[in-house]
């Protein structure tokens, strides 16, 4: 991608959202290829009687999704995504996955055609016609855009904080791929970039599941070593989904960031987690506890977990895939949790 400084829009303002927004902004300022004027999308909402987007553009830190996090000058905060990402050259999209169609639909049109796009979404979309679709490729089928994908141990606050991290961004194009690791490789925030751009996706997805696992088991109080066997179970079954769904991945593609540290930083420290054990101790629902504890955000693994499940009834494979087939009963009441071990204790792996 030669030539003038590159423009990028960050469609979506959220916790993550406004994490990469620090690092984008802050290498825009530093390198001749980006252009200093970073926009970033936010849905309008109202704090204390002022607007999100107008705190964000005099004080400098999204005060809802990211207190006590500045965010650099340059990033422009815009309540209107067609006129965030109209000019862009780089799109980063990063909202929940639910809303990813509306937002392609309402760009459709309205953006550069010679634009790239870089998902930082988690999640599936049920197809038409049965079985799952990946987030960047209904991005590439709506707009017609080139989409690489980032994905990786990343929890936003620690990335926000600046505290050292490693990512993984699936690229194919490999004139596209140096320009997107300087928009976003910083000195704590180090890329890894890799071809294999569907396993990529799909571990970012399917870790959420493994997720609500480890956090039942956190609820259950079954201990550290039952947690290992999940986690360990919870990656044989994202290897053998995608050696299923996605045939002529890479196996070294789980060893880098996207794959087993992310898996092991989410059943730790993710949000995922920490409602799935509150799911079992307080007996409310998922959706209960995700507007309790989640301040606006949205929970990913309930919805990946019926995704998945979806696609694995209509193939008639649940029982190849215990963990993902329990989790999935768990979150919508067919199974109590504590029947979580009994579904795995003779799993296809043992």
């Amino acid at each position: 991608m030669p030539g003038q400084p590159k423009k990028v829009c960050i469609v979506g303002s959220g916790n993550w959202g406004s994490a990469i927004a620090k690092i984008v902004g802050t290498n825009a300022q530093r390198h001749d290829n980006i252009d200093n004027r970073v926009t970033m999308y936010v849905y309008e909402e109202m704090i204390n009687g002022k607007k999100l987007t107008e705190i964000i553009n005099e004080t400098h830190e999204n005060v809802k999704y990211l207190p006590g996090i500045k965010l650099p000058p340059n990033v422009v905060a815009l309540p209107d995504v067609v006129e965030a990402a109209k000019d862009a050259d780089i799109l980063v999209f990063v909202v929940p996955h639910q809303f990813i169609k509306t937002l392609c639909s309402t760009l459709l049109g309205k953006i550069k055609p010679t634009a790239v796009g870089l998902s930082l979404i988690k999640g599936f979309d049920i197809a038409e016609g049965g079985g799952i679709e990946l987030i960047s490729h209904i991005i590439n089928k709506h707009l017609k855009i080139e989409v690489s994908v980032l994905m990786g141990a990343n929890l936003a606050n620690e990335v926000a904080m600046e505290k050292f991290c490693e990512t993984t961004i699936g690229c194919k194009d490999k004139r596209i791929a140096p320009v997107l690791r300087d928009i976003i490789q910083t000195e704590y925030f180090r890329v890894v970039v890799v071809d294999d751009v569907d396993t990529v996706e799909v571990c970012g997805a399917l870790k959420n599941i493994v997720a609500c696992g480890a956090g039942f088991v956190d609820g259950l109080g079954l201990g550290d070593n039952t947690k290992a066997a999940v986690i360990r179970l919870g990656l044989m079954e994202m290897i053998k989904y995608v050696e299923v769904f996605y045939p002529g991945s890479k196996l070294s593609t789980f060893f880098e960031s996207c794959g087993v540290a992310d898996l092991i930083t989410t059943c730790y420290g993710g949000r995922n987690r920490r409602v799935s054990e509150a799911f079992v101790k307080s007996g409310k629902s998922i959706e209960e506890l995700e507007k309790e504890l989640l301040n606006g955000q949205k929970l990913q693994g309930p919805i990946t977990a019926a995704e998945v499940n979806f696609m694995l009834k209509n193939k008639n494979m649940e029982d190849r895939f215990p963990l993902f087939t329990a989790v999935h009963r768990i979150c919508t009441r067919e199974l109590a949790s504590q029947k979580l071990i009994e579904c795995i204790r003779e799993h296809p792996e043992h």
